[in-house]
């Protein structure tokens, strides 16, 4: 095989994160590189692919037409007043066939791993926007840990029966896990859960279906379960992902935020948006941004873009004032998604962050 290949050839055999760092010069050692162009279509995907060099106009042509036919005013009434309503409908309607078992969750949160150890005590992790359990039943599946203590939540309540009729929830094998509908957004707490008793709050693919409106007390749930020096493990789509630039017109609430065609929302984030939930600033001066790279010799420069606008709401104020986290890892999972049968590259972006409450 060409060394200047990477040698993963699929997720199975990855074993590092994915995501770059903004405070690291370079990519995980382990990383998918693509070096040799004419190796792209050797496997289904690639780490830290820096988008073509025609991604600006892409962007641009993709935005112009969205804003061009917006939602209209009286629909996003309707789609923003009862959201719950259609993430129910498209549980009942896809069961738990749509998202695929979380695996990759011990190459990029390897606390959530250290927790299911046998010797690791006791340790409560919370999954906000549990979905039909794609995250916590392979926890609890691999869990060695008397000890810990899963709680489940989503405001799909056909979502949480998915979860509570799962053989796992039944008759776990070791440990607990407990699963009921409660909004992130709400003014309370969910039953039973007092201010500072939650070790690690788990948001996979969540934030972006609140209205920015709702980010605020979303933030303040979190950090009031959590304990002191508990931790917040963070992913969720990045600005002008695929996903983003693919929506026709009809589909653009306001600028990042769209309806799919099953009725659910979504937000495309930047960096600098994610830093300021969390901790009140932007990312520090001097980090390295949406940073990706193809190269990874010593002397190599990466290929930096630079931050989109934020949500014009941020910073939000918050009592106790910010910070209310520091920020453990921040960054950017840039990947080259390759369909080899069809010949088809597709770019996709996400964002990963840990935050510990402070």
């Amino acid at each position: 095989m060409d060394a200047t290949v990477a040698i993963a050839s699929s997720d199975d055999l990855k074993c590092t994160s994915s995501v770059h760092d903004i405070m690291a010069d370079k990519p995980a050692f382990g990383s998918r590189f693509l070096i040799d162009e004419s190796q792209v279509w050797t496997q289904n995907a690639w780490d830290h692919v820096p988008p073509p060099d025609d991604q600006d106009e892409i962007i641009a042509a993709s935005l112009t037409k969205q804003r061009a036919a917006p939602v209209p005013e009286d629909d996003k009434l309707k789609y923003n007043q009862k959201p719950a309503k259609f993430w129910d409908n498209f549980y009942k309607n896809n069961a738990s066939n749509f998202f695929r078992d979380r695996k990759w969750l011990h190459n990029e949160f390897p606390e959530l791993v250290a927790s299911t150890r046998a010797d690791a005590g006791p340790v409560t992790i919370a999954e906000i926007g549990c979905g039909a359990g794609n995250s916590v039943f392979p926890l609890l599946s691999s869990n060695q840990n008397p000890q810990l203590s899963l709680l489940a939540y989503d405001y799909a309540h056909h979502a949480v029966k998915l979860v509570q009729n799962n053989s796992l929830y039944v008759a776990p094998p070791i440990g607990k896990i407990h699963a009921e509908p409660w909004d992130l957004s709400s003014a309370n707490l969910p039953p039973g859960v007092e201010p500072g008793t939650i070790d690690i709050v788990v948001m996979v693919f969540v934030f972006s279906a609140l209205h920015p409106d709702e980010w605020r007390q979303a933030i303040l749930n979190i950090h009031t379960m959590l304990k002191p020096g508990g931790r917040v493990m963070f992913r969720d789509y990045g600005r002008y992902d695929l996903t983003q630039l693919r929506f026709k017109a009809g589909r653009l609430l306001e600028d990042n935020f769209y309806i799919r065609g099953d009725k659910t929302r979504v937000y495309f984030f930047e960096l600098d948006e994610l830093s300021l939930l969390f901790t009140g600033s932007a990312v520090p001066d001097g980090a390295h941004r949406l940073t990706t790279s193809t190269l990874v010799e010593d002397d190599t420069q990466p290929t930096t873009t630079s931050s989109g606008p934020v949500h014009p709401s941020l910073p939000l104020s918050y009592d106790p004032p910010h910070p209310l986290f520091s920020t453990d890892q921040l960054g950017v999972d840039r990947r080259l998604i390759v369909n080899r049968k069809r010949q088809i590259k597709m770019y996709r972006v996400w964002i990963q962050g840990k935050f510990i409450k402070l």
